[in-house]
């Protein structure tokens, strides 16, 4: 006789939503700091060329990407079981968005120094 898994209360933090969330944030910063990157490549983010924005935007992406791609293969059920697969493919999308950023930042900052 098969048993089935109860989702679990949507206040319950396991660790699929842990992990996911974690992975979306993170790229989110990345997204962030990758916009402030191109808009501002000698402001904030060191001395003139803009290339620690884009390194930060970069690595949060890949972070994002990382964590978003292990919760949502490791995810035993579909979206809105507890899993944290819905905030997965959030992270993964986002992540993607960040790497996009930070690339073009770090290209735009390589072009400006050569």
């Amino acid at each position: 006789m098969a048993t089935a898994l109860a989702a679990v209360s949507a206040y319950t933090m396991s660790p699929g939503r842990i992990g996911a969330g974690l992975g979306g944030v993170l790229g989110l910063v990345g997204l962030v700091v990758g916009v402030l990157a191109l808009t501002r490549p000698a402001g904030r983010f060191g001395t003139g060329t803009g290339r620690l924005g884009a390194a930060v935007s970069l690595a949060g992406g890949v972070v994002g990407l990382a964590l978003g791609g292990l919760v949502a293969v490791t995810a035993d059920s579909g979206i809105g079981t507890g899993n944290g697969r819905g905030g997965a493919y959030v992270a993964l999308v986002v992540g993607v968005a960040a790497v996009a950023l930070g690339g073009v930042a770090l290209a735009r900052s390589r072009r400006a120094t050569a």
